[in-house]
């Protein structure tokens, strides 16, 4: 029978997500996530097989972010209002932290999808969770008359959904002092909403 694990997994995979959220796949070593963790490396390894499970369990676990954005907006509120403050949200989001880290989907998208088959797949569902709340929220704005309803919401979705990651994006390389540029982008992305 194999014994049971003798630490808080939650801490552990949160420890592994930020690491290689900050540093990305490539850069992260073993002993980044044995430092990361408090875990040796028998300990990890045992428990979640190579690097590449690690990473995958960092994947599966973002998930948990992009949740609390749909989360966001199922809040009280119109659905123009809630699809300009989750925007605004990620924007301050971004900037406010001092590693610049973004989405660590996108990071993942750019690293590894095009030669990792799982990586795509994961990140293609880690999209998915917040294009749906988009899109719900956005068919929502439609029977209310505040979004346009000849358009497409599947499509709309995804115009904003294309939005938020370029600002996030963006936020890797743009000072808190230049907020209103990205501010900017957000406002013209809602401009074609109605």
């Amino acid at each position: 029978m194999a014994r049971p694990r003798e630490f808080d997994e939650d801490r552990v995979l949160d420890a592994v997500m930020e690491t290689f959220w900050r540093n990305g796949y490539e850069a992260t070593s073993a002993q980044n996530l044995v430092d990361a963790t408090g875990l040796g490396r028998g300990s990890l390894y045992a428990a979640y097989a190579n690097k590449d499970g690690l990473f995958e369990r960092a994947l599966l676990r973002y998930r948990k972010r992009a949740q609390q954005h749909v989360d966001q907006l199922h809040q009280a509120g119109s659905a123009m209002q809630r699809l300009h403050e989750l925007m605004v949200s990620i924007v301050d989001a971004d900037l406010d932290t001092t590693n610049k880290c973004g989405c660590l989907a996108t990071n993942s998208a750019i690293e590894m999808a095009g030669r990792d088959p799982r990586v795509a797949e994961l990140v293609r569902q880690n999209f998915a969770i917040l294009t749906c709340g988009i899109e719900d929220t956005i068919r929502r704005g439609q029977q209310a008359g505040e979004i346009r309803a000849d358009g497409d919401a599947t499509i709309l979705a995804f115009f904003i959904f294309n939005a938020i990651q370029g600002l996030r994006v963006l936020a890797k390389t743009t000072p808190q002092r230049e907020r209103k540029k990205l501010i900017a982008i957000v406002e013209q992305t809602m401009a074609a909403l109605p």
